[in-house]
């Protein structure tokens, strides 16, 4: 297909033929996982689960890619499919209008999904994918804490038990051993969080800007990080790479291996 003709200069035509046979299930399409979709859809993905309850707010405008004045109260899902069709109308885009949790789990298709990318922002959802992706021998990639940083520099791709810094990577850490996981790829930054203006006059929780129909608001959650647009996408776009690498890395250790470039594993 020529659209991904770029691409196939790096992977050749077998590692397309990879990408487009793939499913990937991207949890969470927000600040991270909109940026992970968009590059699948780019790299040509056959099939993407897209999963996700909320709708667009005007605070996603700073950071979301589907985020704009037009799409402002729609279904992420919605919004989210359409632009991958827009990208690539060949992609089967499957969407849940739905939350991750412990106790929607069957409501997921796991058997048919290749690759997990964990976008979401609760321990328990998270801790919930990495069981499931255990289990059935799915890979799984996991989005650490982007809120409350501005430097996307520090950003890292490590093992879970490798992290530091990072508050929810500390507290995947110690859940995830107390459920002898021994491994999790991870996005992750180095970066020490930065503490919130806690002015109430551009609070959430005193000016509540989301849209009728938002499950999660500001008012009800602990704690509301700040968020810019370069380090939320930063991560979802390390996070496309490294799902596009993983899945087609036969393909890319033949090529390079013919252009007499060694890499590992």
């Amino acid at each position: 297909m020529e659209e991904f003709s770029r691409t196939e200069l790096l992977i050749k035509k077998e590692g397309i033929e990879t990408l487009q046979s793939s499913t990937v299930a991207v949890f969470g399409v927000g600040g991270v996982g909109g940026f992970v979709v968009e590059a699948l859809a780019r790299a040509g993905i056959g099939t993407i689960h897209i999963i996700d309850h909320d709708i667009v707010s005007i605070s996603n405008l700073n950071r979301q890619i589907i985020a704009t004045h037009q799409t402002i109260d729609r279904k992420k899902v919605e919004v989210m499919k359409e632009r991958i069709l827009s990208i690539n109308p060949h992609c089967n885009v499957q969407t849940y209008d739905d939350f991750f949790l412990p106790e929607t789990v069957n409501r997921f298709s796991f058997d048919e999904f290749d690759y997990i990318v964990d976008a979401v922002d609760t321990v328990t959802a998270k801790i919930k994918l990495v069981e499931i992706a255990q289990e059935k021998k799915i890979k799984i990639i996991s989005s650490m804490g982007t809120g409350n940083k501005l430097d996307p520099t520090k950003l890292e791709v490590t093992d879970i038990y490798k992290t530091s810094i990072c508050p929810l990577a500390r507290v995947m850490r110690r859940e995830l051993k107390k459920r002898h996981v021994k491994k999790l790829k991870v996005v992750y930054s180095e970066e020490k969080p930065i503490r919130p203006i806690d002015d109430l006059s551009i609070s959430c929780r005193t000016h509540c800007i989301c849209p009728p129909g938002t499950k999660r608001k500001c008012t009800i959650r602990r704690d509301i990080p700040g968020s810019n647009a370069f380090v939320p996408s930063t991560v979802g776009l390390i996070i496309a790479s490294e799902v596009i690498k993983d899945i087609t890395h036969d393909a890319m250790v033949k090529t390079r291996h013919e252009n007499g470039v060694d890499i590992e594993g």
